[in-house]
């Protein structure tokens, strides 16, 4: 897939009305690209782009777990724009809460947004993507879609799944001229670990007290994380007009450093395996 240098490129966000999502439709905005927002608010999105010239913007108010919603959401986008050259999964939220504690309404919830929604986005225009024989899917992951944390267990769930959903569409799609990118970040300055953005358990127990601890510290979070959410969104178009990144592109120092202890780990747990794991081969089959 060429990025578009003739004409506006047509951007369809979703998630987007705080946060990555905003900045990114900002920044798209100022381009002069032009952008198909979904939130559940727009009016919350469309207030928050006091300022800036939305002549390019097509907000549109969407439940991504409706297929239905998001087949005609993309249906109204071309109508709109003629095209849609690249799709951003950006919609999710955080969750802080032990496995044990987290009731099935919540992890439906969750994957609801993070895949069940990013699958709809996928079902709904990768038609169009195969016929054009161009298009870039990015799918917004998270470190914690590499490496998982005591607390972190629905988030990382959701996010391993979108990892392996990605994985295997890059696959799939890449004779049609469809580039796929995972976007990997670290902690960023944005309501991600506010009241707004993060989902907690209704009812805990005492016996994870590590787990109380690592809530409190991340509740605390908000202010000084390292990563500039304008930053990332820059990143983010950087994917997508030089075509360039690799599947993997991990954003913020934060999150670079815990991918390589991640790798490190793996690569110790191999070592440690191979001895029992050649033994379950049977015996002269190559």
């Amino acid at each position: 897939m060429t990025y578009p240098t003739d004409r506006p490129a047509t951007w369809f966000i979703t998630g987007a009305s705080r946060g990555l999502g905003l900045e990114l439709v900002k920044k798209l905005l100022e381009r002069g690209d032009n952008v198909a927002a979904t939130t559940r608010s727009t009016e919350r999105l469309i207030g928050s782009l006091e300022g800036t010239d939305t002549s390019r913007l097509h907000a549109l108010a969407l439940d991504l777990a409706d297929e239905a919603q998001v087949v005609q959401a993309v249906n109204s986008t071309k109508e709109r724009f003629g095209t849609i050259d690249v799709v951003v999964n950006n919609a999710g939220y955080g969750y802080l809460g032990a496995v044990e504690e987290v009731p099935d309404a919540d992890v439906r919830a969750m994957f609801d947004v993070q895949i069940f929604g990013a699958w709809n986005v996928l079902r709904a225009v990768l038609p169009g993507f195969r016929e054009a024989h161009s298009g870039h899917i990015i799918n917004i992951s998270s470190i914690v879609g590499l490496l998982a944390f005591p607390g972190w267990g629905l988030y990382a769930a959701g996010k391993f799944a979108l990892e392996g959903l990605t994985a295997s569409l890059a696959g799939e799609v890449a004779d049609y001229g469809i580039k796929v990118n995972l976007v990997e970040p670290g902690y960023m300055r944005t309501d991600f670990l506010r009241p707004v953005s993060i989902g907690l358990p209704e009812s805990t127990t005492d016996a994870y007290p590590a787990v109380r601890e690592m809530v409190e510290q991340h509740l605390a979070m908000p202010g000084t994380q390292l990563g500039d959410p304008a930053k990332a969104a820059e990143a983010i178009i950087t994917v997508a007009t030089t075509g360039t990144a690799p599947i993997h592109q991990i954003l913020g120092s934060d999150s670079l450093g815990l991918a390589e202890a991640r790798v490190k780990g793996l690569t110790e747990a191999i070592d440690a395996s191979r001895e029992l794991a050649v033994t379950t081969d049977i015996p002269g089959v190559a």
